[in-house]
């Protein structure tokens, strides 16, 4: 199994970050991966398929799931959809942390799911006008939620399993923030070790028992995703941007990628302007 970590920053005008799921169009996956901040998302039209720690959460327009601080989850999005994503950082609720800096919530409280999806619907219809003084309707609609979630979805007795996990995961973090810093360097898991003053058997034991994946794994799927972003929105040659992150050729950036979407690179390039094409 394959995972990341996600590095999750605030929108400049907010205390949080708000914004379109990326993968609208369609086709797209996102690869299971973990982060500090409390995310939401919220299917507004079509349907996704959401994975929390291996359980399916199919989300359809109206619905929302939730995920805690180092959960690890994965989206896979066959569809056109529209989806937006809250992410608070997890230093947000420092007041109400339990142990280890920690806090959790419930996936579902049916009587205040639908103010959670008026709530967040309204953030983002007032966030995309940006009409004059939105940030301070959005922030109020926002601190009403945190409300809603301290109040109606805490988790007051939690796991002491939870907590050693996200134990784990946070002291991985450090690591993989770095990698993904210098993935397209060569960055061996010696070199790795050495600079974090651990060795190579340790370091690939950390990955293996609390991220679930050996290093090699995750340091290509990195390579991949961004590779991923310059095939799409760019025209550069294969070969340029096998190169521009971090693989030695052509021939290997096309079966690392092939293995994640199931086409060669030039192949799925195709297929995405033969899209655009018929959508025009």
């Amino acid at each position: 199994m394959d995972f990341k970590h996600e590095i999750v920053l605030p929108n400049e005008d907010l205390p949080f970050r708000m914004f379109l799921f990326e993968g609208y169009k369609g086709n797209y996956k996102v690869i299971k991966h973990w982060h500090r901040s409390i995310e939401i998302f919220l299917v507004l039209e079509g349907k996704i398929d959401f994975y929390i720690n291996a359980t399916f959460f199919p989300l359809e327009k109206n619905q929302f799931t939730l995920v805690n601080s180092n959960e690890i989850h994965s989206v896979v999005v066959p569809n056109p959809n529209i989806t937006i994503v809250l992410q608070i950082p997890i230093k947000t609720f420092e007041a109400y942390w339990e142990e280890d800096q920690y806090i959790g919530f419930r996936r579902s409280n049916p009587k205040q799911d639908n103010k959670i999806v008026d709530l967040i619907s309204k953030m983002w219809r007032i966030y995309e006008e940006k009409k004059y003084g939105y940030e301070l309707i959005v922030k109020s609609h926002f601190y009403e939620l945190l409300h809603i979630l301290i109040t109606g979805y805490k988790e007051n007795n939690l796991d002491k399993e939870v907590l050693r996990q996200n134990k784990n995961l946070n002291r991985l973090s450090k690591i993989t923030e770095y990698i993904k810093e210098n993935y397209n360097q060569e960055i061996s898991l010696e070199s790795v070790a050495e600079t974090f003053g651990f060795s190579p058997t340790y370091l690939s034991k950390l990955f293996k028992i609390y991220g679930k994946v050996n290093y090699k794994a995750y340091l290509q799927n990195i390579r991949v995703e961004y590779g991923y972003r310059e095939l799409v929105n760019t025209d550069l040659y294969i070969s340029d941007i096998a190169m521009n992150h971090g693989f030695p050729n052509s021939k290997a950036f096309s079966k690392e990628f092939k293995k994640r979407y199931g086409y060669p690179p030039s192949e799925y390039r195709k297929k995405l302007k033969l899209k655009e094409i018929t959508r025009k």
